[in-house]
């Protein structure tokens, strides 16, 4: 009875062991397994998705008159979204209208003053061909230079009209070149998205004034993909049209197919603020990262809620 009390815990002492195997040997079947079915593909977690993003800004100064606009609100391409006070560019388009009128009657009086011009040159030249075929001795030599001299005479004032016409045509068409820049400013008075998407960043309130250029809101558009940061050492057997699968943190459980874009040309160090320098001699390698391009083909993106900065986890098919 004593052997079997001795024999028991060593019996025992060997579950550990036995658990700790079958443990072992599950963690090496589920290595193996995710090998193969990884093998031909890289990935990286350095990734996250883009999205183009449009800085809202007046192209004029003056007063926010509305804002037609929520926080995060979805919006068309073309859709107003400010309006600033526009008495101002009104005012100036009124009289720039006013100015080009004054400018064309101008341009019709010279253009008649040429036509008046012209009849009387040709009247003296006329009357002088009509002297000079005569018998000379009917025509006095006083009554010849005088046609010449009012052919001289109609001549510069044809000359004069003319050119007063050529002023007048160009100062209507400055005039109008007035007018359409009036438009032009009274245009800016609306501002539209130029895409469509989502709005953000909103900080403009009606009655704020504002300087051309001032920021008033971010317009996040609703195309969107993967910037995805790949290793040097993991470009190789990666090319455009290479096919990917794309899982969002955003959107657990689902792989959103997509393929490669583009790749760039130049690693990320390279475009950084400041670029490394290495004037000293001292060196040592680091494995650069190049930004790769991964855009959808699966239309469920449309369904959830993804936007630019959202972690993302790709896997690129490479060639054998």
């Amino acid at each position: 009875m004593s052997e079997s009390k001795v024999d028991a815990p060593a019996r025992r002492s060997r579950r550990p062991f036995i658990i700790l195997g079958l443990i072992l040997s599950a963690i090496a079947i589920a290595c193996f397994v995710y090998y193969l079915l990884n093998r031909g593909y890289q990935s990286t977690d350095d990734a996250e998705i883009d999205g183009d993003i449009y800085t809202i800004a007046p192209q004029i100064s003056g007063r926010i008159q509305a804002v037609m606009v929520d926080d995060n609100q979805h919006v068309s391409a073309g859709q107003v979204l400010v309006t600033i006070d526009a008495r101002d560019q009104l005012a100036a388009l009124s009289k720039a209208e006013a100015q080009a009128k004054v400018a064309e009657a101008n341009a019709l009086e010279a253009g008649a003053n040429v036509a008046v011009a012209a009849a009387a040159y040709q009247q003296a030249q006329q009357d002088f061909t009509r002297y000079t075929q005569v018998n000379p001795h009917a025509v006095s030599q006083l009554t010849l230079d005088a046609s010449t001299a009012a052919i001289h005479s109609a001549q510069a004032k044809y000359d004069a009209a003319t050119a007063e016409a050529k002023a007048m045509q160009a100062s209507a068409a400055a005039a109008e070149v007035d007018v359409r820049n009036a438009k032009l400013q009274l245009s800016y008075t609306s501002i539209s998205a130029p895409a469509a998407g989502h709005v953000a960043q909103k900080t403009v309130q009606p009655g704020n004034v504002v300087a051309a250029g001032t920021g008033l809101m971010d317009l996040v558009g609703d195309t969107v993909w993967v910037t995805a940061n790949y290793k040097e050492t993991q470009l190789s057997g990666i090319h455009p049209g290479s096919a990917a699968t794309v899982t969002i943190d955003a959107v657990p459980g689902v792989t959103f197919k997509a393929h490669v874009d583009s790749i760039q040309y130049g690693t990320g160090s390279v475009f950084s603020l400041l670029p490394a320098q290495n004037a000293t001699g001292n060196y040592v390698k680091i494995v650069q990262r190049v930004p790769v391009k991964i855009v959808f083909d699966d239309d469920r993106i449309n369904q959830y809620m993804v936007a630019p900065g959202m972690s993302v986890l790709p896997s690129i098919a490479i060639d054998p």
